[in-house]
């Protein structure tokens, strides 16, 4: 609360102070009346304004040089007192301000810079500031005068020298903002007048004189030292962007007269400082600010500080939306820095570039401003010409500038981009561009190298690619992720906004034109035709015409006809399918789609050796095409259901092919096929449109040539449908089981293909779990059998009958063992035997019924596989034994047609067991495992006669190899064999319920590798053996352990029984001693669990 609220109490304690200081100037007395004014009321202080600022204003005007301590306190007095009051006098609100700017000028040279000290310099900027904000009413406007010229002159001179030249941060933004204030543009919360129309013109004529040294003094401040901080750069833009905008705004320039109002002006040298901003002054203004506009847009658009470059956005929209036909040549400069800030770091600068963008397009400053335009399309063709170059020369960033450039371009431009796209230089130019920086990398040997492997029963329905999925891709020219979805926003806007038809057609003639250009080419027309529905694409402008369904149904017409083409959709793509190549490509063209008078270039002659090269440029080109279809379905929605009688069968034609890259293609293309045209899974859209797929297939069975593409088309109908499929292919399988019985053994491996996907999904939709996995299941590893018994209940001690029991089998036994059999019991035995058997087979011939459709199917594919098992062709034989394999798995619930058939079977599968190649042997192998797990009884007999010898003699002499190998061993083959017969011998040991004697082989043989010198799999492999044995014969197995090693000694119970001595007591630690220990703790665990 003030001591003093009237002007007499005021002015009764103010006055001696006044006039001490009047007499004295001191930095004492100016403290004292600083004081002083500190308990006056503001109301009291406006009546005695005049009177306080006398001495003050005395003490300034005193002649000679004044101590700056002093100069700095009387500022510092006169900034308080005008805070507190109004200025209401123009002739005061002159004077005032010509002696604060004397503060700051020399002496000697009064149109430089004294040297002061810094907090001198800030109380002057203070004082003029606070001398601004207090000029009350239509006062300021007394300030913008002609007459006042100079001294505004002198003021706007020494504060840009102090922005520019002072070190200190917070001199140069008080300096800015003064001169922003001096301006009246001022932004700060306090209330200003506001100027009429024609006060703001008579302003901007006053201010048109400064404009060159504001501009020129504001750009360097701008484009200088980033170390002097964003907080100046930001103050300086905004003073740089609202000065421009007042003096060039276009509403006032459209209110110039031609002709300079000499009247007005008056005869005094005053009037040549006032500029005429006619039409030439205006055009040689806005030709030297696009100057320096460059200069500062290339600076900001790049300053480090984020609050900078959202400077510049509001640069922009100011200048844009109050300068866009003045400043015409400038508009290129300013898009171009809005648009590269549209992908900035910050999302904030991100959102507020693209709400400006929006904005511009929204108010119709391009379309509606016809010079703006032309400017704009001129940019463009410039761009589009130097386009070509920039691509190659320029790294990933300079890339994404460039072409971010050209999107903004597109964006603004909207309707009239057509301009640029009918000139065929133009479109020649920016399609070179687009094909330059879109060549793929095919170097890669691994693209190639990719294959397309079995996948397992239970996850070939669960894969299924997201719409719209396109694969990565390796380009030559970037690496940048964001280059390429500008590039994709590029075409899509061209498509959106350009003529399709030209569009199209042009691209498309590149597609034929050269194999080179082939993968660029199909790559923009996808995502043309993308563009054109508007679904994806991010627009400022609406179109002028929208595209019917019809017309963009005709453009993917002809595409998807050139796509499928012969000699664009059936490339060599490796070494198998060149040699499954074996007639001209033109003989047989005309069965995936009619014949164009203009095709694309034809296939190279097949005697010509495809490279890695050329291979990979053909996987990626068909992977494009199939990317594309997936694309036209999007775009067409359920149109595309009309199309799918000519694009569905190609697409599952690749999604067969053994290329990894093509199939997940055509998987994907498949997957945006399902939903947009609203099929509700894979399977269901192949359901619905079997009918002309199989007769599709059946038509290219009965050409030779076709017979490997078809098989294809029905291998991926199998593999991505469902068990429903199963009766609308019936016939197809006929018809190839028949072509299996007549065609020669080089045409069988296609045939085999089917059958072997045939029986997959079998076997995966008619699942029975194998009685081998169940095993396996419950044992859950090699050391899992003790916790296995330990889960079961307890059995009962045994009692004395079924001791003696036990003991009179076991002697009965050993007799029939040693051939020690008396005549009656033997023929009592052979009269035994078939009786049970006729029994059996008529029990079973009245309980099983007809096979089901799917079993007929299985056992009609295991006939032909005992012919083709004996097969000279490794690769045939291989094949084979993976079907006969899956034949064995559907087949396993009908053993009264499966075992004629493997006993049809064996003879051959012996020999692939014991004199074939490695990898036919390892097949085998596994067939027989199946096999025994399905039909042990039949099978025991055979095994132990014919191939258990040769099992073990082979484990034996491999033995010494594997223990003496070092790493490296367990990369070859000999070991993947020796690993898989230990791992499931033991399961076939169990499984067929084997002989003691046939025990004994088993368990001789893979002692050997027990030893710690052999492989640490294969020594885990021979465990899991000996733990199938214990589950056979737990003594036998003990005692045979027992005697390789033993770690107690047993006492006999009674003397007069024999002592027991078993061979592994005496013996020291050797190389088996861990992993018999092992086994005999596990056989322990399993009696005391039993216990």
């Amino acid at each position: 609360m003030a001591a003093f609220d009237t002007p007499q109490e005021a002015f009764g304690v103010l006055r001696p102070v006044c006039v001490q200081l009047t007499k004295a100037q001191t930095v004492e007395n100016v403290e004292l009346l600083h004081s002083q004014l500190r308990v006056v009321s503001d109301s009291a202080l406006q009546e005695l304004q005049e009177y306080v600022l006398f001495p003050l204003r005395f003490t300034l005007k005193t002649p000679g040089p004044k101590r700056e301590r002093v100069v700095q306190s009387v500022v510092q007095c006169v900034r308080f007192v005008l805070s507190a009051t109004c200025v209401k006098k123009p002739q005061l609100l002159l004077e005032l301000f010509s002696e604060l700017c004397m503060c700051l000028a020399s002496p000697s040279s009064p149109h430089q810079l004294a040297p002061l000290s810094e907090e001198l310099k800030q109380a002057v900027i203070q004082a003029l500031l606070a001398l601004l904000h207090s000029a009350y009413g239509d006062v300021i406007v007394s300030l913008y005068q002609p007459s006042t010229l100079p001294h505004l002159g002198f003021a706007v001179s020494l504060l840009l020298s102090l922005a520019e030249q002072e070190k200190a941060k917070q001199i140069k933004i008080a300096a800015l903002r003064c001169l922003q204030a001096l301006l009246l543009q001022c932004d700060c919360q306090e209330c200003h007048r506001t100027l009429d129309g024609e006060e703001t013109r008579r302003c901007g004529d006053l201010f048109a004189s400064f404009l060159p040294g504001i501009s020129l003094a504001l750009s360097r401040i701008i484009a200088g030292d980033v170390k002097q901080g964003h907080a100046v750069v930001v103050s300086a833009l905004k003073l740089f962007s609202r000065a421009i905008s007042l003096i060039m705004a276009d509403e006032q320039l459209a209110q110039i007269s031609p002709e300079k109002e000499a009247s007005a002006l008056g005869q005094s040298r005053i009037s040549e400082l006032v500029v005429h901003r006619g039409l030439d002054w205006t055009k040689s203004t806005a030709a030297k600010l696009s100057i320096l506009m460059k200069k500062v847009v290339e600076s900001v658009s790049v300053h480090p500080h984020w609050k900078a470059r959202k400077a510049l956005i509001e640069m922009v929209r100011l200048l844009m939306t109050t300068c866009g036909r003045s400043l015409v040549e400038s508009v290129g400069q300013l898009l171009k820095a809005l648009v590269g800030l549209v992908n900035d770091e910050r999302p904030e600068i991100q959102a507020q570039s693209n709400e400006v963008l929006r904005s511009i397009a929204e108010q119709g400053m391009v379309a509606k401003n016809r010079l703006l335009a032309d400017v704009l399309l001129e940019d463009l063709h410039s761009l589009a010409t130097a386009l070509p170059r920039l691509m190659t020369s320029q790294d990933d960033q300079g890339k994404a500038s460039t072409l971010n450039l050209l999107l903004g371009y597109l964006k603004l431009l909207g309707p009239k981009v057509n301009l640029l796209l009918n000139s065929t230089s133009h479109l020649q130019r920016l399609s070179r561009a687009l094909m330059q920086v879109l060549e793929l990398d095919v170097k890669d040997v691994r693209i190639v190298e990719g294959r397309r492997l079995g996948e397992p029963l239970g996850t070939l329905l669960e894969w299924l690619p997201p719409m719209g999925s396109i694969q990565r891709k390796c380009f030559r020219f970037f690496t940048d992720d964001r280059i390429l979805f500008l590039l994709w926003q590029i075409c899509q806007v061209l498509g959106y906004y350009g003529n399709l038809y030209l569009l199209v057609d042009h691209f498309m003639e590149l597609y034929r034109e050269s194999a080179l250009y082939r993968k660029q080419a199909a790559m923009v027309v996808n995502e043309l035709i993308a563009g054109a529905t508007g679904l994806e694409v991010d627009i400022l402008h609406e179109r002028e015409a929208v595209l019917s369904a019809e017309d963009l149904k005709g453009v993917v017409t002809s595409v998807l006809e050139e796509y499928v083409d012969q000699a664009n959709w059936h490339l060599v793509t490796s070494i198998e399918a060149e040699e499954l190549t074996t007639e001209p490509a033109a003989k047989y063209s005309e069965l995936l789609a009619a014949p164009s008078a203009t095709r694309s270039q034809p296939l190279p002659p097949t005697d010509s050796k495809p490279t890695v090269h050329s291979m990979n440029s053909s996987i990626w080109q068909i992977c494009i095409q199939l990317e594309g279809i997936g694309r036209f379905a999007y775009a067409l929605k359920h149109g595309f259901r009309l199309l799918l009688i000519s694009a569905l069968y190609p697409v599952l034609e690749k999604a067969g092919d053994g290329t990894l890259l093509i199939s997940q293609a055509a998987r994907g293309a498949m997957a945006s096929i399902c939903h947009s045209c609203g099929y509700g899974s894979i399977p269901d859209l192949i359901n619905q449109n079997a009918d002309y797929l199989v007769n599709g297939i059946s038509l290219h069975l009965r050409h030779q040539a076709h017979e490997h593409r078809a098989s294809r088309v029905l291998e991926a109908m199998l593999r991505h449908s469902d068990a429903n499929v199963l009766p609308l292919v019936e016939d197809v399988i006929q018809d190839i089981l028949a072509r299996l019985d007549q065609c020669h053994s080089d045409r069988a491996p296609s045939f085999l293909g089917v059958m072997q996907t045939l029986l997959l999904m079998l076997a995966s939709w008619f699942a029975v779990e194998p009685q081998m996995k169940k095993d396996l299941e419950q044992e859950g590893g090699p050391f899992r059998g003790a916790a296995g018994q330990r889960d079961k209940m307890p059995s009962p001690p045994p009692t004395a009958e079924a001791l003696e029991e036990f003991f009179l089998e076991y002697v009965k036994e050993k007799q029939i063992a040693e051939g020690d059999l008396s005549d009656a019991e033997d023929e009592g035995e052979e009269v035994q035997v078939p009786d049970s058997k006729p029994e059996a087979h008529e029990e079973s011939d009245e309980v099983e019924g007809p096979l089901a459709p799917h079993a007929q199917t299985a056992e009609a594919v295991m006939e032909r596989c005992v012919h083709l098992l004996s097969d000279k062709s490794l690769r045939v034989r291989l094949k084979v034994l993976d079907i006969l394999e899956l034949c064995v798995m559907v087949l396993c619930t009908h053993e009264n047609h499966l075992l004629p058939l493997a006993h049809r079977t064996w003879p051959a599968l012996v020999q692939r067991l014991t004199n074939d190649d490695p990898l036919a042997v390892l097949r085998a192998f596994k067939v027989l495992c199946t096999l025994g797990a399905h039909s042990g009884e039949f099978l025991r007999r055979r095994f132990s006669k014919d191939v258990l010898p040769k099992l073990v003699c082979s484990l034996v002499t491999q033995a010494p190899v594997s223990a003496r190998a070092g790493p490296i061993y367990s990369h070859t083959l000999a070991f993947k064999l020796q690993l898989v017969v230990l791992e499931s011998l033991g399961s076939l040991c169990e499984t067929l319920d084997l002989g003691e004697s046939d025990l004994d082989k088993v368990a001789d043989a893979c002692l050997l590798y027990l030893s710690a010198k052999q492989p640490a799999k294969l020594q885990e492999a021979a465990c899991s053996v000996f733990l199938h044995l214990m589950q056979l014969d737990p003594d036998a197995s003990w005692l045979f352990l027992s005697n390789v090693w033993c770690p107690h000694v047993y006492r006999r119970p009674h003397p007069s029984l024999h002592p027991v001595t078993l061979g592994g007591m005496e013996k020291k630690r050797d190389e088996f001693t861990d992993n018999v220990q092992r086994l005999l703790d596990e056989l322990q665990g399993r009696e005391e669990a039993a216990a």
